[in-house]
């Protein structure tokens, strides 16, 4: 019997990339989106939709005992497409929310489902700055400003909700800047890129690999180390594009 993936976000950027990736890895995948009209670009990928707001909690919890998912993986966000400029004020602090009340509840849910594996989505540029290339084990900026504290600080209680469940095997993927399909840019851009499809593959390996822990998910580039990805999950930024 092939095992049970839950993917929340499954309609976002990387979701729509990552489901494909596990369907042709004989997982047997659900995928959560908010919105109904997403039900049929996922389940046209081989997965079986679940539509549920991770912040109605109840039905949360409900929809995965139901599954009873052996891995979650958590690509949830809440971003304007293209971050444009003009809505990302607000959404700033959407995004927050999501890492914060969201995880909680998706944590929770994943525990009552018995689940064994979690992964998630992390950033790349929450490091505090320092000496570079940033490791996985240089502290996170909390201490920032503004618009920047809060989403410093919803990364971190992302992360640590994630990594401090004793019963599931966590994992955080500090996701560089995305590039590809669905971004709303085919060219890289910023200190750390990655490619949307090489952040998806990053996700499958991390359900394969027994270690878990935090990896810097980004290309090669003089301001983030993605040496620990390449060596315990052998991941690569080099993938088909198309």
């Amino acid at each position: 019997m092939s095992r049970k993936v839950l993917v929340a976000g499954a309609s976002g950027v990387i979701g729509t990339a990552l489901i494909k990736l596990l369907v042709e890895a004989q997982f047997e995948v659900y995928g959560t989106t908010r919105h109904s009209e997403k039900v049929k670009d996922i389940e046209a990928a081989g997965a079986t939709a679940v539509v549920v707001d991770v912040y109605d909690a109840k039905r949360l919890e409900e929809a995965l005992i139901g599954i009873q998912p052996w891995g979650v993986v958590h690509q949830l966000t809440d971003l304007p497409r293209g971050l444009s400029p003009e809505l990302m004020a607000k959404a700033v602090e959407n995004n927050a929310r999501i890492r914060t009340e969201g995880t909680h509840n998706l944590v929770a849910a994943a525990k009552a489902a018995g689940a064994s594996r979690l992964v998630a989505q992390s950033i790349a540029w929450a490091y505090c700055p320092g000496e570079t290339p940033y490791l996985e084990t240089h502290p996170l900026d909390v201490e920032a400003e503004g618009a920047r504290r809060i989403s410093v600080g919803g990364v971190a209680a992302l992360e640590h909700q994630v990594l401090s469940e004793p019963t599931l095997h966590g994992t955080v993927l500090r996701y560089g800047q995305l590039y590809g399909p669905g971004t709303g840019t085919d060219e890289p851009s910023g200190a750390s890129p990655v490619h949307v499809n090489a952040a998806a593959r990053a996700a499958l390996l991390a359900l394969q690999t027994e270690e878990g822990g935090i990896f810097n998910i980004t290309e090669d580039n003089p301001t983030v180390s993605n040496e620990k990805a390449k060596r315990v999950l052998g991941w690569s930024a080099e993938v088909i594009k198309a």
